[in-house]
């Protein structure tokens, strides 16, 4: 491959890694289907590819296509409840974060949401909702009739619009709700807590089966506040709890020294948490560790 050919790939690089990303949940498959992308991308005509961008596109939502399809299989047999892989974005590694769909596009509330869809349709909506392809376009990437996109589309707008997740409250305000809730977990302040909390507050762990966690969701302010508590003596252990932007949106982040142990993302409603997802499976953190140690200081929000 040529010197130009190379760098045309790595300018479209962060985009296809934004759309595998939206596509599997996980950073590490999705770096796997970038560079197999860039496989067939050294190996095609050039002279062929009239529009590079859109060439990758199809590629990238192809392989995905064909991952996803295994991947629910693996997620039925999951310890625990599934949870997409953690990214931190303030560095940009999922495409733009300038308006609030953007960072609703890369949410982990809605990457779950996107787990109710066929594999099509998630490729339909993430095509059309994240990435504005038209429906000729998208007909053209998944090599369906357009009549039919449309109809996919719509689908999948209804079944991601039966949850209120989707509205969230201004990003002023998230950061605050979360520096908050990481004071009051430091600080073992369990009315605090319990004020941060919704009367039906849902807390979900996925382990995996690789650490402790709870299997399945806790429910209830008074059942997660006894959780957390019974949990503080990991915190006084030497854990750090910060906060940093992941998947477009305030999080919690426990470290020790520089090793990733758990990222918790939050879900609000009406000025309090309403649900809380936490990845401590170890192997759903290698990318975002590796972004973690690569952070600059300052990166995180350190208290």
């Amino acid at each position: 491959m040529t010197s130009g050919t190379a760098e045309e790939f790595t300018a479209h690089r962060p985009r296809m890694f934004g759309l595998a990303y939206r596509l599997l949940g996980s950073a590490e498959e999705a770096e796997d289907a970038v560079q197999d992308a860039y496989l067939r991308w050294s190996g095609a005509d050039r002279a062929a590819i009239e529009h590079p961008g859109a060439w990758l596109a199809r590629v990238v939502t192809n392989l995905c296509l064909n991952r996803l399809t295994s991947a629910r299989v693996q997620r039925e047999q999951y310890v625990g409840p599934w949870l997409p892989e953690p990214v931190f974005t303030q560095d940009g590694s999922l495409g733009p974060m300038e308006s609030a769909e953007q960072r609703d596009a890369v949410s982990t509330a809605l990457l779950v949401l996107l787990e109710r869809l066929t594999p099509t349709e998630r490729a339909v909506y993430v095509l059309r909702e994240a990435f504005g392809y038209g429906h000729r376009d998208i007909a053209g990437v998944l090599n369906l009739s357009e009549a039919n996109c449309r109809q996919l589309y719509r689908r999948a707008v209804q079944r991601v619009a039966t949850c209120d997740a989707r509205f969230t409250p201004a990003a002023e305000r998230q950061h605050e709700l979360v520096e908050s809730f990481v004071m009051a977990a430091r600080e073992g302040d369990l009315a605090g807590l319990e004020k941060l909390l919704a009367k039906d507050v849902t807390w979900w762990s996925d382990g995996g089966g690789k650490v402790t966690a709870a299997r399945r969701p806790i429910v209830g302010r008074e059942t997660v506040v006894r959780f957390l508590v019974g949990g503080a003596q990991r915190f006084a252990g030497g854990w750090d709890l910060t906060v940093a932007e992941v998947n477009g949106a305030p999080a919690l982040v426990a470290h020790a020294a520089e090793q990733l142990i758990a990222v918790a993302s939050f879900e609000l409603r009406d000025g309090v948490i309403a649900r809380v997802r936490v990845v401590v499976n170890p192997d759903k953190l290698v990318f975002a560790g590796w972004q973690f140690a690569a952070m600059a200081p300052g990166g995180v929000a350190r208290g």
